[in-house]
């Protein structure tokens, strides 16, 4: 989801920016603010090459074709009724270009959300002269997408191999001599779950599982290209996720497969199994291979790392971002880099975790899982110790009061836009 490419981009939490809940969709304007420096953006500072391709989905400013009226109408953003005032053939602002990157090839949002168009480089690669219908394959819940403009050289089913040939290709291009700075947001395994032939019963975990070890393939083939290259041995890939599966209980059930391990909740949740997400770094000439680290970190601190590895500065505006260089290189520091941390669940709930302890400000998930008015006469908030209890199932609140009263003025803190660390 989108809160979490803007802090992989910006080292903010996405709760500082206007969007407080929800997600963006296809004709929403530009997130990133003006004021905020990218990771691209720092990175170019340091002499790199920088390029995105990949799912975007941090809004773009669409331009008109008459600028007195709606870019719109009828409808709602998700579900948009007229979009013939929208300018598919203008540069479109906002995007990959306007915020650092060189080279960009990009969708704009998901793949179950229109427009769906290609953008090279901030222009859209085809005409977008037609309209999908609603779409939906009843061999799995996730095989479906929304209805809406779609471009005349967009084909759903082959999105995902485009897209990473085009980053192939890209790595193929860069000059040994310049260092360069890709990022790539894959539309797996998000829905529409739509994994190609060779992938159809690759797993014993449905459709949805197939389509995961089509991404994983995907992996494979950017290793594979960095080899070719010759870059293997000296390139940082850093490889996450932007949340927890959206696995629900029948999927559970069906499949006897547990997509976010052991934690409690899913997706959209304030619960770790919404947060709790690889993080997987490779660097052979700096990490030894099978490293681990206990270290607290969180996607906002790529700006940070980057920084610390290019000489640089953390910039002012990357308020939530931590170098965690320490933590993976061969000399590997004890020493905390962060000592606490915030989730926003999808409906605006916010969580605060420091050391062991965690505090939800919901009596719910905070997202999908389980909603607020399921828990009548229950606190109004919940305390995990995580180091006990990593699957959240006994609330603490009223047997720690001193901890909850901390995290509670922690969060305070943070919600009135003082960093507290």
């Amino acid at each position: 989801m989108h809160p979490t490419r803007y802090g992989t981009l910006t080292g903010r939490y996405c709760f500082r920016s206007r969007l407080k809940s929800g997600v963006l969709v296809g004709h929403e304007p530009a997130l990133i603010e003006d004021s905020v420096m990218t990771v691209a953006q720092l990175l170019k500072n340091a002499n790199y090459h920088t390029a995105c391709v990949g799912k975007w989905h941090l809004g773009l400013n669409w331009q008109k074709k008459d600028a007195t009226k709606p870019l719109f109408e009828g409808g709602n953003l998700w579900d948009i009724e007229n979009t013939n005032n929208v300018d598919y053939a203008a540069r479109v602002g906002g995007g990959p270009g306007d915020v650092g990157f060189d080279y960009s090839y990009i969708i704009p949002a998901s793949l179950d959300i229109a427009p769906y168009v290609y953008l090279e480089n901030d222009q859209a690669t085809a005409p977008v002269s037609k309209e999908a219908p609603y779409f939906k394959d009843e061999r799995a819940r996730g095989m479906w997408y929304r209805r809406g403009d779609v471009a005349d050289d967009f084909d759903h089913n082959t999105v995902l191999q485009n897209l990473t040939d085009k980053a192939i290709a890209y790595i193929e291009s860069r000059d040994a001599k310049q260092p360069f700075f890709l990022y790539f947001p894959l539309t797996s395994p998000h829905t529409p779950w739509l994994p190609s032939k060779e992938f159809e019963g690759r797993s014993e975990a449905g459709v949805y599982g197939d389509f995961v070890a089509m991404t994983d393939d995907v992996v494979g083939q950017v290793m594979n290209a960095l080899k070719q290259k010759g870059l293997d041995k000296n390139t940082i890939v850093v490889f996450t996720s932007d949340n927890g599966s959206h696995w629900i209980p029948s999927d559970k059930e069906q499949f006897k497969h547990f997509a976010n391990a052991n934690y409690s909740g899913m997706k959209s949740d304030a619960w770790e199994g919404g947060h709790r997400v690889p993080y997987i770094v490779s660097w052979p000439n700096k990490i030894d291979a099978k490293t681990e680290t206990n270290q607290l970190l969180c996607s906002t601190d790529l700006m940070a790392t980057c920084a610390e590895l290019s000489g640089q500065k953390t910039p002012t505006s990357a308020s939530d971002s931590y170098s965690f260089l320490s933590a993976i290189n061969k000399e590997q520091s004890k020493e905390a880099l962060r000592t606490s941390l915030v989730h926003h669940s999808i409906n605006g709930t916010f969580a605060v975790r420091k050391g062991e302890w965690k505090l939800i400000d919901a009596k719910g998930s905070g997202g999908w899982s389980l909603y607020e008015n399921q828990f009548e006469g229950m606190p109004n908030q919940q305390l995990y110790n995580l180091k006990k209890d990593v699957a959240e199932k006994n609330n603490l609140l009223d047997q720690h009061p001193e901890i909850a009263k901390e995290l509670n003025a922690m969060l305070d803190e943070f919600k009135s836009g003082n960093e507290a660390r």
